[in-house]
């Protein structure tokens, strides 16, 4: 029986071939999956808050995904973290203080679990 010559190493290699498995690197299509960003959707809770009130920053994206939040005031630049729960969804509550009136906040989002990230941005118009 000539399959009786087989080597031990060459063994597994038939079987995958049999099974129709590759042993070779991942698939294109797998890193295709995760080089797709990371869902992103941020909005805020109240856009045009009043001065000493709090607006929290809402964002969807995938369960237990790192939240960072950048809000880009006329003069400086608050930055917040969290995280998303287990339905993708995290608040990022902004007290506000002396902020320009008038003068839209722009505020990044940054999401990222475990291997991949994704941005989006909302902002906020406060009044006096």
């Amino acid at each position: 029986m000539k399959c009786a010559n087989i080597t031990k190493t060459a063994a597994p290699a038939l079987a995958a071939v049999a099974l129709g498995v590759s042993l070779a690197a991942p698939s294109a299509a797998f890193a295709a999956v995760n080089s797709k960003p990371l869902p992103c959707h941020a909005s805020m809770s109240n856009s045009s808050p009043a001065d000493y009130t709090t607006t929290t920053v809402r964002v969807k994206t995938n369960a237990s995904a790192k939240v960072t939040t950048v809000a880009h005031y006329r003069t400086l630049n608050r930055e917040h973290h969290g995280r998303a729960n287990a339905a993708g969804r995290a608040g990022i509550p902004y007290y506000i203080s002396g902020a320009t009136p008038g003068y839209q906040v722009v505020v990044d989002v940054s999401v990222k679990w475990p291997h991949r990230s994704g941005s989006c941005e909302t902002s906020f118009t406060p009044h006096a």
